[in-house]
């Protein structure tokens, strides 16, 4: 068969100009500088043209080639194509509909979770080693204050980096009632609380939706490679060439670990974009309908997306192991929203560091607000000072439960979110 002329107006994906080249005589018009005069050589051999939004397929160019009888746009969008005049001249035109409709809505959903969320100034803020100078540290006087104080104290109010350990429930003989500010508990000796009848509160549900929902910005952020494309445009390199391909999100495998109130509204949030959805925790979850995994092993082999969102504990210190990350594999992405201490910090970075797994987006780190230096000039991954309920809706939700629970306590009435 004759060879087809087909002119590509401007340079694409490596994989479109490989099928092309295969298949038909491609003419990259970028390659000729006297683009008036090489249309004059060539017009009677330009059958089809290959087209993007960042060229104008005109009047002017249509009349340039007689021979002319197919445009095939690289775009959905066809503002760049003179339609009229294509019908007027009989040429038809194409056009990539429905392929980029998933991948389309995941970045506008990315962009609005970024947006709102702050995520990728959250993670320049953190990359910059700001998150530590925003700590702040307590000094020797807080002896003096606690001796001072001791015995007027009734209760304390804790949050997800100082709550309330055995050292402090013991400096404090009237402490009566911990109201922490956080749904996690792993700051707080709950052991000694209940030996020493102190009674323990906390804030769940009201940021179970702020925290599932950073947990799917993380994914999105992550996979898309958001805050990177941010930097990108900040830097002014777009002008220099487009942004690499990222990955796609709808339809990942997403493995779950720990399946209670966030965990689920992961789940849900994830089965939207059309996410299977697998899960491990302490024990199967009958009346849950995603498939369960005995192990983190064997969910991290069968997952794309690992998600971290169990509560810290002994077992579960360390879940994310060197096994776990190589089960995971090049391809796959770590997503955590729990604790720093979940993941074996220095496994991680050098899975990251030699692409053992493709990415992570993660809001904890093992030693905050200390973030291991060697992630800051990584591109695979995307770093949040510990922010997933941080909200100013949330955030007021909870304070107003830590009051509650304080007045209920002593009011002597029945506390709304017990533990201890």
């Amino acid at each position: 068969m004759e060879a087809i002329g087909v002119l590509l107006t401007t340079p694409v994906y490596s994989y479109l100009e490989e099928k092309l080249d295969s298949r038909f005589k491609l003419f990259r018009i970028w390659n000729f500088p006297q683009k008036d005069e090489f249309l004059k050589e060539n017009s009677d051999f330009i059958r089809a043209i290959v087209g993007t939004p960042n060229f104008s397929v005109n009047r002017e160019v249509i009349d340039s080639l007689p021979a002319l009888e197919i445009i095939s746009s690289f775009s959905v969008g066809l503002d760049h194509v003179d339609l009229a005049y294509c019908k007027e001249k009989g040429v038809r035109v194409t056009n990539t509909p429905d392929v980029l409709t998933e991948d389309v809505a995941d970045t506008a959903i990315g962009l609005i979770l970024a947006t709102l969320r702050g995520i990728c100034e959250c993670d320049r803020y953190v990359r910059a080693g700001l998150w530590k100078k925003g700590d702040f540290k307590l000094t020797t006087k807080k002896n003096d204050f606690f001796k001072e104080n001791s015995g007027s104290i009734r209760a304390v109010v804790g949050n997800a980096n100082a709550g309330a350990d055995r050292e402090l429930i013991d400096s404090l003989p009237a402490l009566e009632i911990v109201s922490n500010f956080s749904v996690g508990l792993d700051k707080v000796d709950l052991g000694h609380c209940k030996q020493k009848g102190i009674r323990v509160t906390n804030t769940p549900d009201v940021l179970t939706e702020d925290v599932a929902d950073l947990a799917i910005g993380l994914m999105l952020a992550t996979l898309r490679g958001i805050c990177e494309c941010d930097r990108y445009v900040r830097a002014g390199l777009w002008k220099k060439g487009d942004f690499k391909l990222t990955t796609k999100f709808s339809g990942k495998k997403v493995g779950i670990i720990g399946l209670g109130r966030i965990g689920t509204a992961i789940a849900k949030r994830a089965e939207a974009f059309n996410c299977p959805i697998s899960y491990y925790s302490r024990s199967q979850k009958p009346e849950s309908k995603y498939k369960y995994f005995p192990s983190v092993v064997e969910l991290a082999s069968d997952c794309d997306i690992l998600v971290v969102a169990c509560a810290l504990t002994a077992e579960t210190r360390h879940i994310i192991n060197r096994q776990v990350i190589d089960a995971l594999g090049p391809k796959g992405f770590l997503i955590n929203i729990g604790r720093g201490p979940h993941i074996d910090e220095p496994e991680l970075v050098s899975a990251l560091v030699e692409r053992r797994i493709a990415g992570a987006g993660l809001d904890v780190f093992e030693k905050e607000p200390h973030v291991p230096e060697e992630l800051f000039g990584l591109d695979n991954v995307v770093l949040l000072p510990h922010v997933a309920s941080g909200t100013v809706e949330t955030r007021n939700a909870m304070a107003d439960l830590v009051v509650g629970n304080l007045e209920a306590h002593f009011s002597k009435k029945p506390l709304l979110t017990p533990v201890v």
